[in-house]
């Protein structure tokens, strides 16, 4: 165990690896903010090599301290834009964790990796930490990366991913709430940019179409990474009734939300189940503890959420955009 003035660090589940690496204040009246000079070295040292550091037993006062432990690494901090699932905004540029029923868990996922402009940071600050379950478990992107079978992760990448989303009608997040505006010229305008064929239907409601990559590659460590969302967007991923409730109600093309190969055909179920295999293989967990931050690198370490009993608060912000088309 390495020890430094007014903390300890060492890896948290030694038998896992090194992510997360455990950064525990020695005294618990320790302000986070107070030896952030200290612990920006450590993150300098040790993010792009483990992939993620996960700050106890420090002092943080709240929302708006852990906006500016995380503004501080000198980004600044992003908006949760072309978002997939429902958030509050707490203070400027942090949100709530996506706010799905307690009894649901969320796959294992690295942040808007279901499109092409992602944050390069993203940190998680547990405020209240659930009775029981509720954890956020981890994944090295790096190592699902080679454990996807050759075979899969060739075709992927060869042939690329289609995220299609349907906007709204009660089923999934309003449009005018994923794009921050009720205006459809700046909705056009904004897809334009990014790469994203919108569509107006006879409804008024929107559908988007955006040919993603399934890999990608760190841009400065240069590591290969496992960096999409198809096991989470595919239809597959919804319990079967759900699913068939689902299609009773609307044709295929208007779910709220679905995954095809790039090309447009579909994506085999036997292959997002090989895929889920290599996850949950991967898997990191651990319970929070009041007033932990989790710091990830978003490319490195995928994030997930487990079901939960209790009141939870978990926020997050986010920063240093990246864009895949900038690589």
């Amino acid at each position: 165990m390495a020890v430094a003035e007014g903390f300890s660090v060492r890896p948290l589940l030694p038998q896992r690896g090194r992510l997360p690496l455990l950064v525990e204040a020695s005294d618990a009246d320790t302000d986070l903010l107070a030896v952030f000079d200290e612990l920006k070295e450590l993150v300098d040292e040790h993010l792009l090599r483990d992939g993620g550091l996960l700050f106890r037993g420090f002092r943080l006062d709240g929302a708006e301290r852990f906006r500016e432990f995380a503004a501080s690494f000198g980004h600044p901090l992003l908006n949760y834009e072309f978002g997939s699932t429902p958030r509050t905004n707490v203070t400027q540029g942090v949100y709530t964790s996506t706010e799905y029923p307690a009894h649901q868990s969320i796959p294992l996922h690295n942040e808007q990796a279901y499109s092409r402009d992602w944050p390069m940071k993203i940190w998680f600050y547990s405020m209240i930490a659930a009775r029981s379950g509720g954890e956020t478990p981890i994944a090295d992107s790096r190592e699902v990366y080679r454990r996807i079978p050759v075979a899969i992760r060739e075709r992927f990448v060869s042939k690329g991913l289609m995220y299609v989303r349907n906007f709204g009608n009660g089923l999934d997040v309003a449009w005018e709430d994923v794009f921050n505006t009720d205006d459809q010229a700046e909705v056009e305008a904004y897809c334009q940019a990014h790469g994203i064929i919108c569509e107006w239907k006879d409804d008024g409601e929107l559908r988007t179409r955006q040919t993603c990559q399934a890999v990608a590659q760190h841009p400065v460590t240069g590591d290969m990474v496992w960096f999409n969302q198809a096991h989470l967007f595919h239809i597959s991923n919804l319990q079967p009734e759900v699913r068939e409730s689902l299609l009773d109600i609307v044709d295929e093309e208007d779910l709220p939300r679905n995954v095809y190969y790039g090309d447009g055909s579909p994506i085999e179920d036997e292959v997002l189940s090989q895929i889920r295999a290599v996850l949950d293989e991967c898997t990191i967990s651990f319970p929070w503890q009041e007033g932990d931050v989790l710091m990830l690198d978003n490319m490195l370490s995928a994030h997930a959420r487990s079901p939960f009993e209790g009141p939870r608060k978990v926020i997050v912000a986010m920063a240093e955009g990246h864009s895949q088309d900038a690589l």
